[in-house]
């Protein structure tokens, strides 16, 4: 109905027509109640009928137009005599369309206005007696109209009201929590940078005057090296105190182990198998002078856990991951493929469900090193990883 209001509007104006010309053939005054074929409607209120309905076909689009057609209508037909036609109900559709979509104000002068003018009419000009029930419920139909039309007016304005609000208060929400994000982060670099930029200038000018005397003057020397000492150690102190508001409850005050490499990639994959996924490991690392920078070493390691453990989490059963680290000149290159498991189809299967931070977090590590990562679906189901790492 939203994506087609106005096949939606002709449904509303044919039934509007059906059940006005079915009226047209009651007779309200039979002895016990209204009875049907006692009477039949006029060709020209027949005419009317099917002209008030087309009409209604343009009730959103044109509104007053709409109203103002629906009106003379209805009022032809309450001046020209017996049989009546409920011609008026067309006016009562286009009073509620016009009531929901316009102002209070507004909703109430064209229904008081509209009441008026057609009871009125009905009431002088029309075969009945004034107070007959057909007047009355001109009258009645009319205002209860316009009433319903401002009820859903209303009510749709409290829900956008409502929906706003609640927008509006996550928008804050979120808004407060980036702005308190930021404070802290420049509340720490700024703290850091006192500490770092103070006692690194003393070591520095400290280690100047001891080499600098070295030779001749060896225990002005020892000081100069013992304030080295004393201001490193400060420097060290000051920094773990502030790194340890960062941490979280329960994590160790230092680390217990060295950081993590691709010396150790074997372990890693030896706990994927442990987990039943099959993985092949291939590094080749011999085409380049000397070993990995430790960020770099760092970084593989970390891209190849991370889509290690996407590839358990979210291929399918009997999956098979194949790891490959190769470096390349300048770079180092790692890949991590998996074909898909027992559920791989030909479309590609999403990865990362539910707004998770992996794949995110694969490129920010390879970003912040100069590099590039690329994630995505393979052609014939599976996934593929895949970072560029330049080693200086």
């Amino acid at each position: 109905m939203r994506d087609h209001p106005l096949a939606t509007d002709a449904v509303l104006a044919l039934g509007a027509l059906v059940a006005m010309v079915v009226g047209s053939f009651a007779n309200p005054h039979g002895a016990h109640g209204p009875t049907f074929g006692t009477r039949t409607p006029e060709p020209f209120s027949l005419v009317l009928m099917v002209l008030g309905a087309a009409a209604l076909v343009l009730r959103r689009r044109r509104q007053g137009a709409v109203l103002a057609v629906t009106i003379g209508l209805s009022l032809l037909e309450l001046s020209t005599g017996e049989p009546r036609a409920p011609v008026a109900m067309c006016t009562v559709i286009s009073l509620y369309t016009v009531a929901s979509r316009t102002d209070r104000p507004t909703t109430w002068r064209l229904g008081l206005l509209t009441m008026a003018g057609l009871t009125g009419v009905a009431m002088l000009a029309g075969p009945l007696p004034w107070y007959a029930q057909e007047n009355i419920g001109i009258f009645a139909w009319t205002g209860m109209a316009a009433a319903a039309g401002d009820a859903v007016r209303s009510r749709r304005a409290f829900i956008d009201a409502i929906q706003e609000r609640a927008e509006r208060a996550e928008r804050t929400r979120e808004e407060e929590a980036r702005r308190r994000v930021a404070e802290e982060r420049l509340r720490i670099a700024r703290d850091l940078h006192d500490v770092v930029a103070h006692h690194i200038a003393l070591v520095n000018v400290q280690a100047g005057v001891a080499a600098h005397v070295m030779d001749k003057r060896p225990d002005q020397a020892k000081e100069a090296l013992a304030h080295v000492r004393d201001a490193s150690r400060s420097a060290l102190n000051e920094l773990r105190a502030t790194v340890g508001l960062l941490r979280q409850s329960g994590d160790p005050e230092a680390p217990t182990e060295p950081a993590p490499g691709l010396a150790v990639l074997d372990d890693l994959a030896g706990t994927f198998r442990h987990a039943g996924l099959p993985v092949k490991v291939m590094v080749q690392l011999e085409h380049g002078p000397g070993p990995l920078p430790a960020a770099v070493d760092l970084v593989a390691y970390r891209v190849i856990q991370e889509a290690l453990t996407n590839v358990r989490k979210h291929a399918g059963p009997g999956a098979c991951a194949e790891v490959s680290v190769v470096r390349v000149g300048g770079s180092v290159e790692v890949t991590v493929l998996d074909d898909g498991g027992s559920s791989a189809d030909s479309s590609p299967q999403p990865r990362d469900p539910g707004g998770g931070h992996g794949l995110l977090g694969m490129r920010e590590r390879a970003v912040a090193l100069g590099g590039s990562c690329f994630a995505g679906p393979r052609f014939g189901g599976g996934y593929r990883v895949h970072a560029i790492l330049p080693v200086a």
